[in-house]
């Protein structure tokens, strides 16, 4: 039996306990609609806080956590994915294909999805197993490190700003500045938006300006202007309503997050009337992902990143949850 190094969750706790355990297990073995993954990088996510914290609840006994997986393909290679090609593996790592949301091209809103990296073994491991009709070959300008973040993040940050409906020239609010709002900015720019930032963090404020938005204020701050359209990136109920009043009639906010603490009372009459609408983001779609990556090799879009080896990987999560970094973190195998 072939074993390779994996950071494995067995009992979900808090960070600080130091629940991933580096080990050594056995690698995966490839099996029909399947590739083998060698892998390149795995991004950190802060849903991987949440699984392996116990915020989510466990779907497997164990679980190797990663969901923003670059890798080669090594076995179970395909005309479409031949061997040595480099892929990327996200969130969503299969869908049934038959219910009424996979039909009608809604598939990020499957009954039955696959997820990387919570009910399936992820990337946080020398070798991943993945769907080869759910990987993306990578455009040859992003490398490793600077691709992984891309492949959550980046696509889910993407797929905020459709929900939210923007537009080329819209003026634009994200409220919160991580690891998505991060990769979003420059997608923005590219359209020609004016971006107005609201996030807590005097690094993450430093951060935003010097990627060129065009205001920057404290978590909760209102904008110097209405805006079109605003994405939230915190799960503060609080930074919700803080977007929703900044919004013009006829305004979206977008609220990127798996949870929200909580959504405070507030006045209909002057936050929600005159057509504002507030959407959920769940997910991605393949297509999502498509357009976010060819979008992001056109522009070259390069993340702020910060490298982990595997055996760091408890240190990667904990990074997260303090917020100490400046854009992303990624685990180098």
């Amino acid at each position: 039996m072939q074993t390779m190094q994996a950071a494995v969750l067995t009992h979900a706790r808090p960070i600080a306990e130091r629940p991933l355990e580096i080990t050594s297990i056995a690698t995966p073995l490839v099996q029909p609609g399947y590739v083998l993954l060698k892998v390149r990088a795995c991004g950190v996510c802060r849903t991987d806080l949440h699984i392996v914290e116990g915020e989510l609840p466990a779907l497997k006994s164990s679980v190797t956590p990663g969901h923003q997986i670059v890798g080669d393909v090594v076995d179970g290679a395909t005309a479409d994915l031949p061997r040595g090609t480099r892929v990327g593996v996200s969130w969503i790592g299969g869908t049934d294909g038959t219910c009424r949301y996979c039909r009608s091209g809604q598939e990020n809103l499957c009954d039955l999805p696959t997820f990387t990296g919570y009910s399936v073994d992820g990337g946080y491991a020398e070798y991943a197993l993945a769907r080869n009709d759910f990987v993306f070959p990578l455009p040859a300008s992003l490398d490793d490190v600077h691709a992984a973040p891309l492949l959550c993040a980046g696509i889910i940050g993407f797929r905020s700003l459709r929900v939210a409906g923007v537009t080329p020239g819209d003026r634009v609010g994200l409220f919160g500045f991580g690891a998505s709002a991060h990769l979003t900015i420059a997608v923005l720019h590219a359209w020609n938006c004016e971006v107005y930032v609201s996030t807590r963090g005097e690094s993450h404020r430093q951060l935003a300006a010097k990627l060129g938005a065009k205001w920057v204020g404290v978590e909760t701050d209102r904008p110097p202007v209405e805006l079109d359209r605003a994405v939230t990136f915190a799960p503060s109920g609080d930074v919700v309503i803080a977007a929703l009043s900044s919004l013009r009639k006829g305004g979206i906010v977008a609220i990127n997050a798996i949870h929200l603490d909580r959504i405070p009372e507030f006045d209909y009459d002057r936050l929600l009337w005159g057509e504002r609408q507030i959407r959920s983001v769940a997910n991605m779609t393949r297509v999502d992902a498509s357009d976010f990556l060819r979008i992001a090799g056109e522009i070259n879009i390069r993340p702020q990143a910060t490298i982990f080896s595997l055996e760091r990987a408890n240190e990667a999560l904990a990074a997260i949850k303090s917020d100490s970094l400046d854009g992303a973190a990624v685990i180098v195998p």
